[in-house]
């Protein structure tokens, strides 16, 4: 280029030339800056609890999809340079690798062409436990998520062995091994009294996971039973193991130990009484086992009745259970899926009654303020702000998913935590077998019959949000709050499910009385209990 200047006053600057240059300089720099600010990466929102011995899966994605392939992907601790795995232009290094990952992370590169990589690790260990990340890095990109792995243990079931007298008693010892995190002990007798622990001591093995032994010294005439139950503080779960003692068997009162007495005393007299003793310990001793027999039969009659009336109150549960789901079924209304909400990733029928993950994305979301960005989830077209409504999603086999209802006006853009406090009122499951909430922290649901349909009902002026497993009619968990503003049934599928049965979610046809409109001003719909037609849905 040129860029002449002349010394003389009266001539003019020739300057266009050094213009246009910085000109077309910033606009190679301006999109590389824009092409680097319009993607994502996305990790596990939520906190991955994984038991000791099983595999935890890592998912992390690009968002919106991006082709990752010749991209850098980092997997690391708390920090980026404690690398987990490492993939880079299509390998995997693991001359970095820290030594406790070797020979146990597997990376699945499926849909790395859509942006989306999953590492496994197995088997989980109690080191495992902490902060994780991962960071995808290319020349004109970098950006990272992190997340937190907890990890627990279940030990062994408690082993309860006798030690021998002591101070004018019976001393017991309780121990158990491989528990994580430390394991808390309780000693307790037939009357559910905490018993004092004479000692307790918990050591922690090579491989992090702690053994308790604890003892207690039972005096006689006062516990005929004795517990040891040992708990794991995470998981709320505890194993528990029960011992019978008989008073015939303490010191205080033992036959035997008033002959040995005798025999110091005078040992011509206890010969020449020999014969005479002997039938009376052996009377007494057949007296101590009838009694001993009769209290083992009295105890067990106890126990049928106490086992007869917990049936009766489950029973009776189950039938209130089957009660309220029956009275919420009057409140069935019509919900059909909002495509315009629907993560690109998402696909809706044409009907509007079922939604799965495709594939491919069918696009970006950006500049669309009502579709979700990064939650791959759909909303329904129906607000609900007053009044009652219920309404019934086939889950299938799928192994991952979530339901339940939000606030119609929660952000579209950026991650959530699915917790009341950010409007959300959702029961979720994980890895086809654990079903929790978050109220606002995780709580754990058991359930006796796995649900292949959900019912849900809300009160709105209650401030009441149920969940029913339609397959045996029972109820299995209800949130209790104020809602501030209308509300959306929520769906979310759960994204690269990988499971053997990808199923839909389906919304279930009801029957409703009259047509309902989606208006806020919407109220009851009454009609009468729903009974299936279906042969298949009757199963449920």
């Amino acid at each position: 280029m040129d860029f002449p200047v002349s010394l003389d006053s009266c001539q003019r600057v020739r300057l266009p030339s050094s213009l246009s240059f910085l000109t077309h300089l910033l606009l190679l720099l301006q999109p590389r800056e824009m092409h680097s600010e319009e993607f994502r990466v996305v990790g596990h929102g939520e906190p991955i609890l994984a038991h000791v011995g099983d595999e935890v899966e890592f998912p992390c994605h690009l968002s919106p999809y991006r082709d990752a392939e010749h991209m850098e992907i980092r997997w690391f601790r708390s920090r980026t340079s404690d690398v987990v795995h490492l993939y880079r232009e299509r390998q995997e290094f693991y001359g970095q690798q820290m030594a406790q990952f070797q020979n146990r992370t597997e990376l699945v590169t499926d849909e790395i062409a859509d942006g989306s990589v999953t590492l496994r690790l197995h088997p989980v260990v109690p080191a495992d436990e902490g902060p994780y990340g991962c960071r995808f890095l290319s020349s004109d990109f970098t950006g990272e998520a992190v997340w937190e792995l907890e990890v627990a243990g279940l030990g062994s079931d408690p082993h309860i062995s006798l030690e021998g007298f002591k101070q004018g008693g019976i001393q017991l010892r309780c121990s158990s091994s491989g528990w994580y995190p430390k394991p808390q002990s309780q000693w307790t007798d037939h009357q559910g009294r905490c018993l004092p622990p004479e000692t307790e001591v918990i050591v922690k093995d090579a491989q992090g996971l702690f053994s308790l032994e604890t003892s207690v010294v039972v005096q006689g005439g006062a516990h005929s039973n004795v517990s040891c139950s040992i708990q794991n503080p995470l998981l709320g779960q505890k194993k528990e193991f029960v011992v019978q003692i008989a008073d015939v068997f303490l010191p205080g009162t033992s036959p035997w130990k008033r002959a040995f007495l005798g025999t110091l005393v005078g040992p011509l007299l206890v010969l020449a009484l020999l014969p005479t003793l002997a039938l009376y310990f052996f009377r007494r001793q057949r007296r101590s086992q009838e009694k001993l027999k009769k209290q083992v039969e009295k105890d067990k009659g106890k126990l049928t009745e106490e086992l007869g009336k917990l049936q009766v109150e489950l029973d009776w549960r189950r039938a209130e259970g089957q009660a309220e789901w029956r009275a919420a079924q009057q409140h069935a209304v019509d919900v059909t899926l909002d495509p315009g909400s629907a993560h690109p990733s998402l696909e809706v029928s044409e009907d509007g009654k079922s939604v799965s993950s495709r594939r491919m994305a069918s696009g970006s979301a950006a500049g669309d303020p009502q579709r979700f960005s990064e939650q791959m989830c759909v909303l329904s077209r129906e607000r609900f702000s007053t009044g009652r409504h219920y309404w019934e999603v086939h889950v299938g086999r799928r192994s991952r998913w979530f339901l339940g209802a939000c606030l119609a006006a929660v952000p579209r853009a950026g991650q959530a935590r699915l917790s009341p406090a950010g409007g959300y009122w959702v029961m979720g499951l994980w890895n086809g077998c654990e079903y929790f909430v978050l109220d606002p922290h995780r709580i754990a649901l058991t359930m006796r019959v796995p649900p292949r349909c959900v019912g849900i009902f809300l009160d709105c002026e209650a401030g009441r949000l149920s969940f029913f497993n339609v397959s045996n009619g029972s109820h299995i968990f209800t949130f209790t709050d104020t809602f501030s503003g209308a509300l959306c049934a929520y769906f979310r599928p759960r994204a690269h499910d990988g499971s053997e049965h990808p199923d839909p979610l389906t919304i279930c046809p009801l029957p409703v009385r009259e047509k309902r409109v989606p208006e806020e001003e919407d109220s009851d719909t009454w009609l009468q209990p729903y009974e299936p037609s279906d042969p298949a849905l009757a199963m449920w």
